[in-house]
């Protein structure tokens, strides 16, 4: 996504008997309003967040026993402890807790849908992901082995790393919103490429490379799930049957191509479209991030990546 890429690929679609300003104004305006979509719908993923958040199970102690202090194994010292510590802490009153989680939640949705305080509710997304994916999720179990089809590297890493893509940034022109600038064009192909790359890395870990590992991981996620969920689990999970070697290198060669393929103004499209695939994949092996366990905190990474895809989709027609 060079500096020479944006401008091979304006919008074609503007008619070319247009002025420059009535072009540019054309161009922003379509920009803005996907940006703007962009912000509506994060802030609707958080709302969902928030309404999860009140389910009657996070109100209880099995939520830290069950759910927060299994995060914590298997992460160095630095990590775990200040997690145990937190967990520790919330459990003599989780109840409280529980609530200013889900009303500051439901404050960072509500602060995205409305324009005058969407800048405030970016920034509040960025500190609260950061102090959860730390202190919750232990970021994401990169340090755990965990894999990208449960999660990894945590969804909500992936809620500051949207809000700072959506970040509004004036009235400027660009060919998708995270091209509005030369700094823009490179930190944002770098950010895709390292989210990536480290996926094709988790795929080929020994934990995640094993004959038996991907098909134990969703095997192994049936757990309170209805049984239409469970059904699928069982389908998929007979297809990666002693295949888990071939295809997790195979998924790690997809993951290596999404993330070269940005930096080829041809391929771009091509690599945001098999980016919106792989999400979909991640979201059947996630069971749709548990949202039927009546345990589920977010809707997990899928679809944060598909959004992610979305925002880094071209608004030109080349």
């Amino acid at each position: 996504m060079s500096t020479e890429a944006i401008s091979a690929s304006r919008d074609s679609s503007i008619p070319s008997d247009v002025t420059n300003s009535t072009r540019s104004a054309w161009g922003e305006s379509r920009l803005e309003k996907r940006r703007r979509a962009l912000q509506i719908t994060l802030g609707a993923v958080w709302l969902i967040d928030a309404a999860l958040q009140l389910q009657p199970f996070m109100f209880s102690k099995s939520f830290v026993t069950s759910v927060l202090e299994p995060a914590a194994s298997g992460n160095p010292w630095f990590l775990s402890r200040p997690m145990l510590w937190a967990d520790h802490l919330m459990i003599h009153d989780i109840a409280w807790w529980n609530t200013l989680f889900a009303i500051i939640q439901f404050l960072i949705g509500v602060g995205l849908l409305r324009r005058t305080t969407v800048r405030f509710a970016l920034g509040a997304s960025v500190a609260w992901s950061v102090a959860v994916w730390w202190f919750a999720e232990g970021f994401g179990g990169i340090f755990s082995g965990a894999s990208p089809l449960s999660g990894e590297p945590g969804a909500v890493v992936l809620y500051a790393i949207m809000a700072v893509v959506v970040w509004p940034t004036g009235p400027r022109d660009g060919p998708s919103v995270v091209t509005v600038s030369a700094w823009r064009v490179h930190g944002a192909a770098a950010l895709w490429a390292i989210l990536w790359v480290n996926f094709a890395l988790c795929f080929v870990t020994p934990a995640n490379r094993t004959a038996q590992g991907l098909h134990d991981l969703v095997a192994g996620a049936t757990s309170g799930e209805p049984r239409w969920v469970g059904s699928i689990d069982g389908s998929v999970a007979g297809a990666l049957q002693g295949r888990g070697l071939v295809i997790s290198f195979a998924l790690a060669l997809v993951c290596v191509a999404i993330a070269i393929a940005i930096f080829v103004p041809s391929l771009v499209r091509g690599a945001l479209a098999l980016a919106l695939l792989f999400a979909a994949f991640v979201w059947l092996t996630q069971d749709f991030g548990g949202i039927f366990t009546s345990r589920a905190t977010d809707l997990n990474s899928a679809p944060l990546l598909a959004l992610l895809a979305w925002s880094y989709w071209p608004l030109s027609s080349r």
